[in-house]
């Protein structure tokens, strides 16, 4: 068997892995890249390998540094299907469309100041290319062993990350013996609210685990609670200001939304008027709540009577861009979540441009921060930022939950490798930036006594 890193190697996105036996040629994952300098020239560069021999793709979650560069992968010609869970390829749907929309919206803008008609601009991928994808999509429920191609058999185990994510074991025959591999995905924190631990695995003879928070613990989970509702009723309370939240779309939106609930349900927090600036957000609360049978039973209950009117807590979605634009008329005692989460484009773009200048506003970070990011840049102290094409100060007090992530940490990650009985023949530390998976890469052989490996970008390996 050989594997091909085609990213999240030495860095957080773009996750793709280019499987290769005696049975079979797939990919784990097809995810964009994003933030740094070389994103835009990884995306559109020609794939290493020919489209139309890939069998299947597997899909580990809907995120987009997963999923992102289906429709491309599509638009050069592959047909093949594209297994997932059911809620993940429900989440697809909107978030692949989504990304077209931008990607043609950002290449109409750039051809409206260019001279030279030669030199147009072309997007990414199209919205027609990215509704192609969908009619590839299978999904495959956690659990539920299947056989993608003879020789090949894919079990799909919750990863706890978001709705739909999966951890993927991979059983193939190839050299005349029997091979078993486990993509980790993204791992989730334990004990967070919406979806359910990380399930265990024990045992795979080749492993390739994320290290995202590799190399650090999140904040305790009761002080990011206690964080959160301080910065809420500093905001708001006290300095009159609004609360701005960059948030990912799918997962970390609905996560805030059912953790206001609780608080609400608690009397932590008082009345709070909540806008989710976010067509997208709307769209994958939806298929949260169709697929609320993958949800905690605490965050079942305390979004049903959010969403009834019940509590305190008043969430309301905006509905067209006139209604967004409203929002920046609101001078104290909002709450305003919007994507990007990473602060690269969207909504929060335009909030940032209203608030981030003002001393009695907050700008609350829940995710992590890519490296070259706008985000990253705010969260690491800048003084001053650029916002469509113009300077603004940085007044708004900076807040960053890290205890909110999605992610498992240093502790979480290490304790998900214990369940296996043995250590695997092969690691791969993939899906960290490079001193982060170098030092988790540490941890893994110190603490466990196991062989880790750091691949490099585009690199293949025999196992």
């Amino acid at each position: 068997m050989r594997i091909t890193f085609l990213g999240a190697a030495g860095e957080v996105t773009g996750s793709c892995y280019l499987v290769q036996t005696e049975a079979a040629r797939f990919l784990v994952d097809c995810g964009l890249f994003q933030g740094g300098k070389d994103a835009a020239s990884k995306n559109v560069a020609t794939p290493p390998f020919d489209v139309r021999a890939i069998d299947f793709v597997l899909v580990t979650h809907a995120h987009l540094d997963h999923s992102g560069l289906l429709p491309r992968l599509v638009a050069l010609g592959y047909r093949n299907p594209v297994y997932c869970t059911p809620a993940t390829a429900d989440l697809l749907e909107i978030m692949l469309r989504d990304s077209a929309y931008i990607h043609e919206k950002e290449a109409a803008w750039k051809n409206e100041r260019l001279d030279d008609a030669a030199r147009a601009v072309a997007p990414l991928y199209t919205v027609a290319q990215a509704e192609a994808t969908f009619p590839l999509l299978q999904g495959a429920r956690y659990e539920r062993e299947f056989a993608p191609r003879p020789g090949v058999r894919v079990k799909f185990r919750d990863a706890g990350h978001i709705l739909g994510a999966a951890i993927v074991e991979v059983r193939v025959r190839d050299a005349g013996r029997d091979l078993k591999v486990v993509f980790s995905g993204d791992l989730g924190q334990p004990g967070r609210p919406v979806v359910e631990d990380p399930t265990p695995v024990r045992d795979t003879d080749v492993l390739l685990v994320e290290s995202t928070y590799g190399n650090r613990d999140h904040k305790d989970w009761l002080a990011t609670v206690d964080e959160l509702v301080d910065a809420l009723e500093d905001t708001l309370r006290r300095r009159h200001g609004n609360v701005i939240v960059p948030a990912f779309a799918l997962g970390r939106t609905q996560e805030l939304i059912a953790l206001l609930a609780q608080l609400s349900l608690a009397r932590r927090v008082g009345r709070l008027n909540v806008f989710v600036d976010s067509p997208l957000a709307y769209a994958a609360t939806q298929v949260t709540l169709k697929h609320a049978d993958l949800l905690d039973a605490e965050t079942r209950d305390g979004l049903a009577r959010l969403l009834r009117g019940k509590l305190p807590v008043r969430v309301r979605f905006t509905e067209g861009v006139e209604e967004s634009k409203k929002l920046n008329l609101i001078r104290s005692g909002a709450v305003i979540i919007a994507a990007s989460g990473m602060c690269e484009g969207g909504r929060i773009k335009h909030h940032l441009e209203h608030n981030i200048g003002r001393r009695e506003c907050s700008i609350l970070f829940t995710g992590f921060q890519a490296e070259g990011t706008l985000g990253r840049r705010i969260v690491e102290g800048a003084r001053s930022v650029r916002l469509f094409g113009e300077s603004f100060p940085v007044r708004a007090k900076v807040y960053t939950l890290g205890g909110l992530s999605a992610h498992a940490d240093r502790s979480a990650l290490l304790a998900w490798l214990r369940n296996f009985r043995r250590a695997p023949r092969e690691v791969f530390i993939v899906h960290g930036e490079p001193e982060t998976a170098r030092l988790f890469a540490q941890s893994v052989r110190r603490e466990l006594g196991w062989r880790a490996k750091l691949p490099e970008y585009r690199a293949s390996y025999e196992v």
